[in-house]
């Protein structure tokens, strides 16, 4: 299948699937940059290399970072303070790419290898037990590592709307019950049937 152009833009982004463009995540900001509805400036970790491949394969001038989405700094990876965990998920709730392991009231974990460096966990942590370390260089610019990102971003994306579409069928279900009238109770229609009778007696 001939890629599309906003699969040849989707291809140029990092997949941090950070949402510091404005969308949720890089496919959306293909797609709407695709469309003419967005510029190319505005994914701050694919910084001055990104918007220079962008405004390439788009036939467009160089334009700056625009800044009010973020500044261009380097890549990092989230790393959780063992210690100062106290297993509430919040993180696992945030990660875009599902990259952090663990449980309810059971310490947490990032997969270094699966860790996009988003950030998106960092302001969901209540207790600021998520630091972050540098990246190295090989992956934050590893074509096959952003292709990962993606894949788990678009699984993690299908999971949800499965659980989103079996919560609303559970909740309409319920509505449905408890629109239905009570079952016909045939001893109380008796004594209606008898009292009605008494009253019409002469």
């Amino acid at each position: 299948m001939t890629p599309t152009l906003a699969d040849r833009i989707d291809d140029l982004l990092p997949q941090t699937q950070c949402e510091q463009c404005g969308f949720h995540g890089c496919r959306p900001y293909a797609e709407a940059i695709a469309l003419g509805e967005a510029t190319i400036n505005r994914c701050p970790p694919g910084g001055a290399l990104g918007i220079e491949r962008l405004a390439a394969l788009l036939d467009q001038p160089l334009i700056p970072l625009d800044t009010t989405h973020g500044i261009e700094k380097p890549r990092t990876l989230a790393r959780v303070i063992e210690a100062d965990c106290i297993g509430c998920t919040k993180c696992i709730q945030a990660c875009p790419v599902d990259a952090i392991l663990g449980a309810a009231k059971v310490m947490h974990t990032v997969v270094s290898d699966l860790c996009t460096g988003c950030e998106l966990c960092v302001p969901a942590c209540p207790v600021d037990c998520i630091t972050l370390d540098p990246m190295p260089l090989a992956q934050a610019d590893d074509r096959a590592h952003a292709d990962a990102a993606r894949a788990h971003f678009q699984r993690r994306e299908a999971r949800l709307a499965r659980e989103r579409a079996v919560r609303e069928q559970q909740l309409a279900a319920s509505k449905v019950e408890v629109g239905v009238p009570a079952a016909r109770n045939a001893v109380l229609e008796a004594l209606a049937r008898a009292k009605a009778k008494k009253k019409d007696a002469p």
